[in-house]
């Protein structure tokens, strides 16, 4: 009994100062971004008026806040399908076939994981430069001579935006697949091999099923944490711009804030993006619930 009272003292004293940092920087801030969404206050100004669900319901008829959710849900859908595949086909690639220089291309692929997103951002930004850019170089080979605006033509700058999360994000899931990948056993290949299965079908009906439980993680791991990315890639790049077409959730969430004195309004965009990345992560767990295999 006393060493069951000790074991219990001592797990309560390892676990105490993680809950208390918990309950302080989590716990707290959630409820009060909750509570502040019911009021109508500029942040800086003494004075709160209680207004209750008057926020949500100015947030709702909000054009501009319909085109950030709409910029939001495109940049989740486009980021995240091509980047999963892509990091799947590459740890398929360097983990099965013998490739020269393997190490080489796997450093290569995480270099961007390893920079800030606000490097990435400069990188991508010159690459879309109309006047002395890359892209733009290369379109006058193949005598292309009207410049485009990677960045500031409303059409295409979200898709801009896009490739530079991917190019950001592809080598960190390529390895984590990696890594999956090469705990599966080489004698199920081999024996696919011998009946005659063609890669395309083991990378299918073996490598995808047997790592699903990893994909089924990363996925959800990677669409919330896109949310985020998002933000700070818009902030660092084009500020919304041109005209809102890059306004993301949290951007415009940060402007009503911070930048327009509507602090009770943008705790409001705050709350919706936080009951969203819960509902969209439900939804997601239970879409791609599936038995587990194992060998």
């Amino acid at each position: 009994m006393r060493s069951q009272k000790g074991r219990g003292r001592f797990i309560a004293i390892c676990l105490t100062p993680a809950v208390l940092l918990f309950v302080i920087f989590m716990v707290i801030p959630t409820i009060n971004v909750f509570r502040m969404s019911l009021y109508k206050w500029g942040g800086y100004s003494a004075t709160k008026q209680f207004v209750g669900f008057e926020n949500f319901v100015t947030l709702f008829s909000d054009a501009k806040f319909c085109q950030s959710f709409q910029n939001t849900l495109l940049l989740i859908v486009i980021v995240t399908l091509i980047t999963i595949v892509f990091a799947l086909v590459f740890a398929s690639i360097l983990t099965h076939e013998n490739l020269k220089g393997q190490n080489f291309f796997r450093v290569v692929f995480y270099i961007p994981n390893i920079l800030s997103v606000v490097i990435i951002s400069a990188i991508f930004s010159a690459i879309y430069d109309p006047n002395r850019g890359m892209l733009n170089s290369i379109l006058t080979i193949f005598n292309h001579d009207n410049k485009v605006l990677w960045l500031g033509d409303q059409k295409i700058v979200i898709f801009s935006l896009a490739a530079a999360m991917i190019w950001q994000a592809i080598g960190y899931y390529m390895v984590m697949y990696m890594a999956s990948m090469s705990a599966v056993d080489s004698s199920l290949y081999e024996c696919a091999d011998l009946e005659g299965a063609s890669k395309l079908t083991q990378f299918f009906q073996i490598t995808i099923p047997l790592i699903w439980t990893n994909i089924r993680t990363t996925l959800t791991f990677f669409i919330i944490s896109s949310i985020n990315l998002s933000f700070l890639f818009v902030k660092a790049m084009t500020s919304g711009g041109p005209d809102g077409s890059t306004e993301v959730f949290l951007s415009y969430m940060y402007k009503q804030a911070y930048t327009n004195s509507s602090y009770g309004y943008g705790m409001a965009i705050g709350v919706v993006v936080f009951l969203f990345s819960f509902a969209l992560s439900a939804v997601i767990n239970a879409a791609t619930k599936r038995k587990t295999l194992e060998l």
